[in-house]
């Protein structure tokens, strides 16, 4: 032993000084759809070193060191980690909010939470906003997953909503103001205690100085400010105040955005000096409610299972039993008929528009709820493929201000990647399995 112990100590000390290199992985074959917008690259080769992309390139021009792993992804589409820019974590497919805001909350952050990160990850979902929940758990999450802790895709977090007044039993999510003063305290803590971004609801019930306070508080700290779009008054007073993105196709039943609001809409894009006016329109749970209620088969999809113990499950399940009769959806047949045209509308007047799901709500699990909006998007409304896979990549990461980290597989990004056997711009709804993801260099699935 004694002649062995400073062998060991020689050892340690050469390790400690020349640490070992990065592993390199290399992924061949595949078609390239990169984020960016451009004609995909066949028989494409990634070069991964650790956490980020090393090389892009094609077969036979990009030479592949010795000590790669190789990884094949011949026959796949190879694309960006998909982001998802409307999701919440804190709820999971329950019917009834006041129950589970009740029995759950204090599960919220160790089982219902990390389950849903789970989910979301395993999906091909590497990078999410997270649109309301408790200020503690929503940044334990978030730093669980940057850390390592639990698996889950890169979180954005909100935190607690600012509105006027929240409603009754929702107080540890939904922040009250009360004047210009208490607007800006309120937006002041929630950046200090390090959210990612400030989300604004029901502004139409708070006066435009408190609107107009909020908005500035936060881009002082340099937060973007998400606001719901439901009623024409909180769009309005959403440009007013230079918000920058909007949540939810909205306005209930009527048949398109009033005149009005359109102008103020193509008056916003038309100011380059600002960058892009974004939205998220979240219509798939609206738009396919009749379609569960009457084929209901795909809540029995055990995905949404994945880390939630079993007498959650079961109260989950016995929440939706009956999706026809779900108050949450009665007037969604109504609604349905007037989605395409709204985002047709936004879209003609030049929105930017991302890729974002209310996943969480009655009946949207977090395992699924990404490929059904962009099926909806490209197989019902007939929006470019293209268009949508860069909703879910590249326009998402430009919002949150990481585009030189993310949102498109390039040289010097983190290796956030997704494959799926067959042409995903033919067919998106191979979306609905993902064969390989990798985040961060790591492989998850």
């Amino acid at each position: 032993m004694k002649r062995i112990f400073p062998q060991l100590l020689l050892i340690g000390f050469l390790l400690a000084a020349f640490p070992a290199r990065a592993q390199l992985k290399a992924l061949v074959g595949g078609t390239l759809i990169d984020g960016y917008g451009g004609q995909p690259l066949h028989n494409s080769v990634i070069l991964i070193e650790g956490a980020r992309i090393l090389a892009v390139g094609r077969q036979g021009e990009l030479d592949i060191p010795k000590r790669a792993e190789i990884i094949s992804t011949e026959g796949m589409s190879v694309l960006p980690g998909l982001w998802d820019m409307h999701v919440h974590l804190m709820i999971t497919g329950h019917s009834d909010y006041a129950h589970w805001d009740t029995a759950y909350i204090d599960d919220f952050e160790k089982i219902i939470m990390p389950a849903s990160a789970k989910q979301l990850l395993l999906a091909g979902v590497t990078s999410a906003r997270d649109l309301g929940a408790p200020l503690q758990a929503s940044i334990a999450v978030r730093d669980a997953i940057k850390r390592g802790d639990i698996p889950g895709p890169s979180m954005y977090m909100s935190g607690p909503f600012i509105q006027h007044e929240p409603y009754p039993g929702t107080e540890a999510f939904r922040w009250g103001v009360q004047g210009v003063a208490d607007a800006r305290a309120k937006v002041k803590r929630l950046a200090e205690a390090g959210v990612d971004c400030i989300k604004l609801i029901d502004q139409d019930q708070m006066s435009m100085e408190e609107v107009q306070a909020v908005v500035d508080e936060a881009h002082r700290h340099g937060l973007t400010v998400v606001a719901h779009a439901h009623r024409p008054e909180e769009i309005r007073r959403g440009l007013k105040a230079g918000v920058d993105c909007f949540e939810h196709t909205g306005l209930s039943s009527a048949p398109e955005y009033p005149p009005d609001v359109m102008a103020m809409i193509k008056e916003r894009t038309a100011q380059m000096n600002l960058g892009p006016l974004y939205w998220t329109p979240t219509v798939e749970g609206l738009y396919n409610y009749e379609y569960v209620r009457d084929n209901p088969e795909a809540l029995d999809n055990d995905c949404w299972h994945e880390g939630l113990p079993q007498h959650i499950i079961d109260d989950i399940k016995q929440s939706i039993q009956k999706p026809g009769q779900l108050p949450y959806f009665q007037l969604t047949p109504i609604r349905r008929p007037t989605l395409q045209r709204k985002v047709k509308q936004l879209m003609e007047a030049g929105v930017v528009l991302l890729i974002g799901t209310d996943s969480g709500i009655p009946m949207k699990f977090h395992c699924q709820s990404t490929w059904h909006e962009l099926d909806v998007w490209v197989n019902e409304f007939g929006i470019d493929p293209m268009y949508a896979i860069r909703a879910a990549t590249y326009w998402p990461a430009k919002l949150m201000g990481v585009e030189k980290d993310y949102g498109t597989i390039s040289e010097g990004k983190y290796a956030d990647i997704i494959a799926v056997k067959g042409d995903v711009l033919r067919y998106i709804s191979l979306l609905q399995d993902v064969n390989m993801v990798i985040k961060h260099g790591k492989r998850h699935k």
